[in-house]
């Protein structure tokens, strides 16, 4: 009988795991050990950001502009510079080229002040978030710096079934992340590295 009994619980449980694992989440789960990257990303220009461009000896050519939508720049002598999709460092050498038709050996510097940049490297958040929003990449990004950003997940949220889309190797792949986890236990090891390009889906729960 007691052997029976035995059987019976041995199912049991087996049936539970088997049960589980079907009822798991189909994407990897993103963790904090995943959070180098090979190298520090430069800012890239894009629509709508605030330039400051500077030149050296000539303050009558140094200017304060936005990008317009269609991502260029207009400044004293040179009308149309494309900027959206430039480094501040490699718009700052064809300002130059372009000043040095009316000028000598131009010294130019570009400071970024509002940044936006281009879509592909900023952080988009949808779903319940308190405040979906678009957000500007920076260096070192967490997902925990997100979640401040947008003021955290809403009462209907899945937290722990949030996802990450992120573009690897030219293919859109998909990680889990325990956003509920992180927020409502403080479990530091659901932080994890975002980058440029990522968004972040926070689904509703199901009731």
């Amino acid at each position: 009988m007691n052997r029976t009994r035995t059987l019976l619980t041995v199912v049991s449980v087996i049936f539970l795991l088997q049960l589980l694992a079907g009822c798991a989440s189909r994407y990897p789960v993103a963790t904090s050990e995943a959070r180098t990257v090979d190298e520090t990303p430069m800012y890239i220009i894009g629509s709508g950001d605030s330039i400051n461009i500077f030149v050296w000896r000539n303050p009558e050519l140094s200017a304060s502009t936005t990008v317009r939508p269609d991502g260029r720049i207009t400044t004293p002598l040179v009308e149309d510079v494309q900027a959206s999709g430039k480094t501040p460092t490699q718009l700052a050498r064809d300002m130059e080229k372009e000043l040095g038709t009316y000028i000598k050996n131009p010294v130019v510097t570009v400071m970024v002040g509002g940044f936006k940049g281009p879509f592909d490297q900023q952080i988009r958040v949808v779903g319940q978030a308190a405040d979906p929003q678009a957000l500007p990449f920076q260096d070192g990004m967490t997902v925990l710096d997100v979640m401040i950003a947008v003021g955290g997940i809403t009462q209907y949220a899945a937290g722990n079934r949030a996802t990450i889309v992120r573009n690897q190797d030219g293919s859109p792949q998909q990680f889990q992340v325990r956003l509920s986890d992180l927020l409502n236990t403080g479990d530091i090891s659901a932080n994890v590295r975002m980058l440029p390009g990522d968004i972040l889906i926070i689904p509703e729960a199901w009731f």
